[in-house]
């Protein structure tokens, strides 16, 4: 009983963050603020100016279409803040002239103190379309190969390779092998819960990784001791657990859940033409996302006001994921910087921020 009651949160509040390098930024009633430990050692807090997409029109606030709106406005100010914590720990500045290459002395030459952005840009959209080609192509092309292998076999599928890139040749073998069809919403949705996991499981294994899960453990931490109405000390942070039910962790297993949910049922109710050629059935998935993040969201924001029994079974994927993206800080500096960044962004009213 008596842990029972160190685990119950007594306020439901909006406040929320994300893990940067050696920072954390933090979302509240004052707006938003990131927090970093310097090279030097000190803790230096710095607000970031940022209109959400969702405060222009009343429309974005609408239950299902404010998940989508605010995921982008999540995407949008997680990028500044990125940027804001690398420029903080001076990354841009360590630049060799005589280790670059000559496209590196290239675009320093033409773009000067803006390469960083632009190699950030970049690299952010080479990161959506490996997604793209990791959770959407990927997914449905192997489970396009299994189909052929199940209707010609195995062995033609191999000789054959480049007609599993064939329209004509792909719309024939698949649909003989329109057995499999009933499977396909399931095998895609598992699949990228595979990869998803292996992908955390990977990225996990890099020391820069591990320790920025550290702050996203001391960020979740934090805010379970605010919203236990705690006073904000390092040795009260300590004590809290580092798994939030509203952690954007969550959010993404919540859209594999429901993609698979809303995928199987399109599966069934669409013409097998439709599902079996590859980019429509892409494209379909593509264009029925923003709604899908949309449902993942409220379920996210139900869980974050509620505590019962549907809660318990729609959470617990999530929270387990959690013990992959989250780990326990390794020193107190850490939750320091967790405390600044939540500090800075609540007011004395704990009504501010309720949800």
């Amino acid at each position: 009983m008596k842990k029972q009651k160190e685990c119950e949160v007594l306020r439901k509040t909006s406040v929320g963050g994300e893990a940067l390098i050696e920072g954390i930024m933090m979302r509240g009633p004052k707006g938003s603020a990131v927090a970093c430990r310097l090279p030097d050692g000190t803790v230096e807090t710095e607000f970031i100016e940022y209109k959400p997409i969702s405060a222009k029109t009343k429309f974005f606030k609408v239950p299902i279409i404010r998940g989508f709106v605010n995921f982008i406005d999540s995407m949008l100010l997680g990028y500044k803040a990125m940027m804001l914590s690398a420029e903080k720990q001076g990354i841009d500045d360590d630049i060799n002239e005589e280790e670059l290459s000559k496209f590196d002395k290239w675009l320093v030459k033409h773009f000067g103190d803006k390469v960083m952005s632009i190699v950030s840009t970049v690299g952010m959209v080479l990161g959506l379309l490996l997604a793209f080609v990791l959770f959407f192509w990927m997914p449905t092309f192997l489970f396009q190969a299994i189909s052929v292998g199940a209707a010609k076999g195995f062995g033609w599928m191999f000789q054959n390779f480049g007609l599993l890139f064939s329209k004509g040749e792909v719309i024939k073998t698949i649909l003989a092998a329109s057995a499999l069809a009933p499977f396909k919403a399931l095998f895609e949705g598992v699949l990228r819960m595979i990869i998803f996991i292996l992908y955390i499981l990977l990225i996990s294994r890099m020391k820069d990784i591990q320790r920025v899960f550290q702050y996203h453990g001391a960020e979740h931490k934090t805010i379970f001791c605010y919203e236990k109405g705690l006073p904000l000390t390092v040795e009260n942070v300590k004590k809290q657990i580092r798994f939030h039910p509203r952690c954007g962790t969550s959010f993404i297993f919540m859209i594999l859940i429901v993609s698979i949910i809303f995928s199987t049922i399109l599966s069934y109710v669409m013409p097998d033409f439709i599902v079996q050629t590859r980019m429509l059935w892409i494209a379909i998935k593509i264009l029925l996302l923003p709604f899908m993040m949309g449902i993942g969201y409220e379920l996210i924001k139900y869980a974050g006001k509620h505590d019962n029994v549907f809660v318990k079974i729609v959470s617990a994927p999530g929270l387990w994921m959690q013990r992959l993206t989250t780990k326990e800080p390794s020193e107190d500096a850490i939750i320091e910087i967790g405390i600044a960044s939540l500090q800075a962004v609540i007011t004395d009213n704990p009504e501010d921020d309720s949800i």
